[in-house]
């Protein structure tokens, strides 16, 4: 089985990470049949562990994906999670806020989609919009009539809320992986030119999709920030590279399968007295049978 450098992938906690210095593609040769055989195994290994972490209901887990346009949010999450029990898996997507969601803080929406003990929560897209697109879009902000701020300020202290948030719910039993899928701006504008010229494909084309794109530098900006700022250990970043989608899904799927591996569960055992009990309901059982 192909395994990753995945623990190289992970952004350090000591704000030295920068953009330019990390890879959109593999840094191996690798095969796209060996990589997908290789998926199948640590997706059964998903399968297995999420069966576990509902019955031990100890543990949330809760997945963030954040890119680029046409990184592969969208299949990496339906190809790593197809082998999940739909019952133990929540996904949600956040767009442009709604009214009622610009009424709260900006913590509000994401934190009333935070998966329950036993479930896999996934955030196609989080609450770093609040520090990403609200930033490079200055006229997002606007439109939360916030009362009087500091412009110079506000920044750090949404990140001082998001690491106090997130050290929270790592308290609290919720684990915390987030993906960065690091796409380069060539194989971007490789997958704007499919969706333009396929017509299954025209959907996925957005004509604001060409406007983020001309902003690149500065979400690139932005996001070195955010995973200097909040790459910790109760919630780690983790660049992925998004060229080769393949080797991007393999590497999710085995931090994700890792991880679970690493925690502590157990399925519910059974008290004596309540294994005595299971001896009359197998008699009952079988005389019902005769």
């Amino acid at each position: 089985m192909i395994h990753p450098p995945t623990d190289a992938m992970m952004v350090p906690f000591d704000g030295t990470f920068r953009v330019s210095e990390h890879a959109t593609l593999p840094g191996e040769s690798v095969g796209k049949k060996g990589l997908q055989k290789s998926l199948k195994k640590r997706v059964d290994q998903i399968s297995k562990l999420q069966r576990k972490l509902y019955a031990d209901d100890r543990y949330a887990v809760l997945l963030v994906f954040q890119a680029m346009d046409a990184a592969g949010k969208d299949g990496t999450i339906r190809a790593v999670m197809s082998g999940v029990n739909p019952a133990g898996c929540q996904v949600y997507s956040f767009k442009a806020p709604s009214s009622e969601e610009l009424d709260h803080d900006f913590l509000w929406r994401t934190t009333c989609s935070l998966p329950e003990r036993g479930r896999i929560g996934i955030f196609n897209r989080s609450y770093y919009e609040e520090v990403l697109a609200v930033r490079v879009r200055p006229e997002y902000l606007a439109k939360q009539r916030l009362p009087e701020f500091d412009q110079d300020t506000i920044w750090s202290e949404r990140f001082a809320s998001i690491r106090d948030h997130e050290t929270h719910l790592q308290r609290n039993g919720t684990i915390i992986l987030k993906f960065w899928l690091n796409v380069s701006p060539e194989e971007q504008k490789a997958r704007f030119m499919s969706r333009l010229t396929t017509p299954e494909r025209y959907w996925k084309f957005s004509k604001n999709d060409l406007s983020e794109r001309g902003k690149w530098s500065d979400y690139m900006a932005a996001y070195q920030d955010i995973f200097n700022e909040t790459s910790r250990e109760a919630a780690p970043w983790y660049a992925i590279p998004a060229d080769n989608k393949p080797y991007m899904r393999l590497c999710v799927a085995q931090i994700i399968a890792e991880t679970l591996a690493a925690l502590p569960l157990e399925y519910p055992k059974k008290s004596d007295k309540e294994l005595a009990l299971f001896e009359e309901h197998i008699n009952s059982l079988e005389q019902e049978s005769s």
